[in-house]
């Protein structure tokens, strides 16, 4: 693991295998980058350098408790600065939930530094109910419990970690941590922006591969769907669970390769926009 600065704080990443073609990949919120650590391993088996990143306030990335510290305009500035630390004209970027829609906000702002994007369980209009119903009490809970909250951290902090599945690992991890930043992440984040508009989203010209999850309230299959049909040269995978990736990711992964693979064998001039008709189809994902 490595780290750099950025505005006063630490960053950090972790570089996954070599050569010329970088991609970037960010976690869901309030976990660390170690839950891409499996999919990094796959790309980086297929000849990719894979970087994964810890936001400001995730992981092993400096944590402070300014709520004012924690945005989507912020994480996107972060991914910009990676880009930057590493002397990246251009990257692969995606991630899971949070990380998708920090994807989008780069784009947004540094769209020429994009070579294409990942884009994992994306959360917009149509996951808004869902969100405040399943934040609202964590937030109160990090904020208001924070005593007991911190109980909780001590002894997941004791929990041993060998021998338990990798997805309970990952959890564990983002319970053990201070409560009171997480705390500042969740009220950034919900009284914040969480996506640029759909009008903005149209112009971005990166391929795009979108992740959408059936089953699942928070992250609904769609807003997956209708990102897809949106993006100019976004394309849609349905997932055959939320935790296929994660238990069964061979499907997943062989098709997040292909599509890296694709990004860096044409030339970037050469990606002109390529709208597809709006389909729910599952067989999208066949």
């Amino acid at each position: 693991m490595a780290y750099f600065g950025f505005e006063g704080h630490k960053l950090a990443y972790t570089i996954h295998g070599k050569g010329p073609r970088t991609t970037v990949l960010m976690p869901a919120l309030l976990l660390s980058q170690k839950m891409q650590t499996p999919l990094a391993g796959d790309l980086a088996s297929h000849g990719n350098r894979v970087v994964t990143f810890d936001l400001l306030g995730h992981g092993a990335s400096d944590r402070p408790r300014e709520m004012s510290r924690y945005s989507m305009s912020q994480f996107a500035r972060q991914a910009l600065a990676l880009l930057d630390h590493l002397g990246l004209d251009q990257a692969v970027v995606g991630g899971t939930s949070l990380g998708a829609n920090v994807t989008l906000e780069l784009a947004s702002v540094a769209p020429e530094r994009l070579r294409g994007m990942v884009i994992e369980m994306p959360v917009l209009d149509n996951a808004i109910p869902a969100c405040a119903a399943a934040f609202t009490p964590l937030l109160f809970a990090l904020t208001f419990g924070e005593p007991a909250m911190k109980v909780l951290a001590r002894g997941a902090k004791w929990v041993p970690r060998q021998g338990i599945p990798f997805a309970a690992e990952v959890f564990l991890d983002a319970i053990s941590q201070d409560p009171g930043p997480s705390g500042a992440v969740l009220q950034g984040i919900l009284f914040g922006r969480t996506a640029p508009e759909r009008s903005v989203r149209q112009t971005f010209e990166a391929p795009a591969l979108v992740i959408g999850h059936p089953r699942d309230p928070v992250h609904p299959f769609s807003d997956a769907d209708e990102l897809a049909a949106e993006l100019p040269n976004g394309r849609l995978i349905d997932a055959n669970s939320i935790v296929e990736l994660r238990v069964r990711p061979a499907r997943l992964t062989a098709k997040i390769a292909e599509f890296v693979d694709e990004c860096w064998d044409e030339p970037a001039a050469a990606m002109e926009p390529k709208r597809r008709p709006r389909s729910r189809s599952r067989a999208a994902g066949a």
